[in-house]
């Protein structure tokens, strides 16, 4: 699946990655105090019933410095 992140104050987003087969997947951001969007892209995807599946919301992190930030993104 492919997942987008961006700066909470930027519309469009600067990273772009999928997820492994597992759903997991990790980025390294710049360290420092800022608010970060992460959504899924799941239109490519189908659930085993064969429906469309549809991202949830959008997850915004806050990161202080330099921590580890462990999230969860949910598809309808």
């Amino acid at each position: 699946m492919k997942v987008l992140i961006r700066r909470a104050d930027k519309k469009r987003p600067s990273w772009e990655l999928y997820s492994n087969h597992t759903g997991e997947f990790a980025q390294r951001l710049p360290a420092g105090k800022a608010d970060y969007v992460v959504r899924a892209d799941a239109k490519a995807l189908k659930s085993l019933s064969k429906n469309k599946l549809h991202p949830g919301e959008e997850v915004t992190v806050h990161i202080e410095s330099d921590e580890r930030a462990d999230i969860g993104l949910h598809l309808k």
